[in-house]
């Protein structure tokens, strides 16, 4: 697992790929102190060592990037996770635009 909290490439994220999904990292976010924690075969993991570094529950969100392509499907907003009534998440999707938003405004700040 590895955390990310100056900058990391695109480049540095292909290899990645290969230690557990082929095409894909998982990553967890925290959306107010602009960090994130990538690389582990469940996003529960990550999200437990962002929870460790004093992030809040209420700021993590979970996602999958595809260092292989661009744009829109370079990030993907599905993790278990996500699923948080009380936050007005109830599915695996994160369906809010304005949060997916602010995550891709982080992403574009640490993946360069």
């Amino acid at each position: 697992m590895i955390l990310v909290e100056k900058n990391i490439t695109r480049e540095q994220l292909k290899p990645l790929t290969q230690n557990f999904f082929s095409e894909m990292v998982k990553g967890v976010i925290d959306i107010q102190k602009g960090v994130l924690a990538l690389d582990a075969e469940l996003h529960s993991d990550l999200e437990k060592m962002l929870l460790e570094n004093g992030s809040d529950q209420s700021d993590l969100w979970g996602i999958n990037l595809y260092p292989y392509k661009d744009g829109d499907d370079f990030v993907e907003f599905e993790s278990l996770i996500n699923i948080r009534p009380w936050q007005g998440n109830r599915s695996r999707l994160i369906e809010d635009e304005t949060l997916q938003a602010k995550i891709r405004l982080v992403l574009k700040d640490r993946i360069i």
